[in-house]
């Protein structure tokens, strides 16, 4: 058994109960494995904070339905308790008319490769049937009182097959506020698991792209004893716990990796850039890498005898000055690619290896100058999952190659690439979303697009086979 939970849309504080669960669990000395659904990034940041072990992501889009429980399994085996963040409303996915991709749908006891007859895909709800969890629905009650029985029947009702264990009252503003929502919500006999009062001095910043993530919050640790505090008294701990209980399963099958010689791969993270999947950086040291993590803001120089470099995504825009006054380090990273050494470079990554990135107040900053490009910072968000088919061989994939990820940002290229990566369309259409993604050098593989290499091994085999040729011909750095 594990819990998820979910929200019956986004914004009602679902990521305020979850770390408040989290922040009293392991206040408990609890041994706890936090999972999050969908391909973001900073609430696992703030998971792991909280438990001190790496969140794992459930997305079957960027993997697959079979991957997300093998996972699971594997994963929350690793802990005495489990527990699953959702994403948006509990059921808020998408609709999946893709036939050629890994995940499969029961018709009918039958399995098919048509998945059009699933509409929340990739929701907190399919994730809940298709790894068997109750639900903990967490509704803001801020503007309610009778109507919140009419909320709560109709997440029970409207999926038979799911189970909603119980409820969490959120933004609750007085004695008499809470009466009038049990009262509402007694006849139907669904327990209230949970009560959260209006917090004024309970809040995580945000910005452009969501929440600030962990590393730029120097008062989290006196934020999450505040959580810790919240959680002690606001839930029925008698009922959750039992619920949140790992229990074991049957061992699921994985396939083992076969390790490749030895290669040192420097590794940018800090607070400009941290948008890794955890699993990715597992797989690369499955496979033999040596991991070396440094940082782009900070150090003097690029890690010495590395092989390989891997930039994730992250926020190199809000420290572009910081990044462009470490000349020293802007300028090895340009010759080291230029000479050969592979790079995988994504999102806030490319925008690192750009020639310049102009801020949201129109300031031009110098970066890496490897792409004849610039990245510019404007309003328009864009957002959503993608089918990315290669154009052309390139460091990581061959021509033909589909990959499937997922975009989140709000920059745009000044100058796009003549000979791209991919071309692009959404997952869940045939809308065309145009070509990008940058493969000149040839060792370069830079994109917006972000990938998780659960159910694509190949690939992270595909960039530590190209560091072995470098590291077979000299040592680097």
């Amino acid at each position: 058994m594990a819990l998820i939970i979910a929200g019956e849309r986004s914004g009602v504080g679902k990521t305020t109960v979850t770390l408040t669960l989290l922040a009293s669990l392991c206040r408990r000395d609890r041994l706890v494995q936090s999972f999050k659904v969908g391909p973001d990034y900073i609430d696992p940041m703030f998971h792991q904070h909280v438990t001190g072990r790496p969140c794992r992501n459930l997305d079957p889009v960027l993997t697959s339905e079979a991957y997300v429980q093998q996972c699971f399994a594997h994963h929350s085996q690793m802990s005495e308790y489990a527990l699953v963040e959702g994403v948006m409303g509990l059921f808020d996915g998408i609709s999946s008319l893709v036939t050629s991709h890994l995940s499969f749908v029961k018709n009918k006891g039958l399995m098919t490769n048509d998945k059009g007859q699933i509409t929340d895909f990739a929701s907190t709800a399919h994730i809940a049937r298709l790894l068997d969890l109750p639900v903990l629905l967490v509704i803001d009650c801020s503007r309610l009182s009778g109507s919140v029985a009419a909320i709560a029947h109709g997440y029970r009702s409207f999926d038979p097959r799911m189970k909603i264990a119980g409820v969490v009252l959120n933004r609750v503003g007085s004695d008499r506020h809470l009466s009038l929502l049990k009262d509402s919500l007694e006849p139907l006999q669904l327990p209230i698991l949970g009560v959260l009062r209006r917090q004024d001095n309970i809040t995580i910043p945000d910005r452009h792209l969501g929440l600030v993530p962990t590393a730029e919050l120097p008062e989290l640790n006196a934020l999450i004893n505040r959580l810790a505090d919240l959680g002690d008294t606001c839930f029925d701990w008698q009922h959750l716990l039992p619920l949140l209980k790992s229990k074991p399963l049957s061992p699921s099958a994985s396939s083992s990796l076969s390790p490749l010689s030895p290669v040192r791969i420097a590794v940018a993270r800090d607070r400009a850039f941290n948008f890794y999947y955890q699993d990715n950086l597992d797989l690369l040291q499955q496979l033999g890498a040596e991991l070396v993590f440094w940082s782009p803001l900070e150090d003097a120089a690029i890690p010495k005898d590395v092989q390989g470099m891997y930039f994730g995504g992250g926020f190199p825009e809000v420290f572009a000055q910081q990044l462009a006054e470490n000349t020293s380090v802007r300028d090895a990273v340009k010759t080291a690619i230029l000479q050969g050494m592979p790079a995988i470079a994504e999102c806030g990554g490319l925008m690192y290896l750009c020639e310049q990135i102009i801020d949201f107040k129109g300031k031009s900053w110098s970066m890496a100058g490897v792409l004849p490009t610039s990245a510019v910072m404007g309003g328009r968000l864009t957002l959503g999952y993608r089918r990315a088919v290669a154009l052309q061989d390139n460091l990581l994939v061959k021509a033909g190659t589909t990959v499937y990820g997922h975009e989140f940002h709000r920059s745009h290229l000044t100058l796009n690439p003549t000979q791209p990566l991919f071309e692009t369309s959404r997952y869940d259409s045939e809308e065309n979303m145009g070509c990008e993604g940058w493969g000149l050098p040839a060792n370069v593989y830079a994109s917006y697009v972000h990938s998780h290499w659960g159910e694509s091994r190949e690939i992270p085999q595909q960039f530590l086979r190209e560091c072995q040729k470098l590291a077979s011909i000299e040592t680097w750095i």
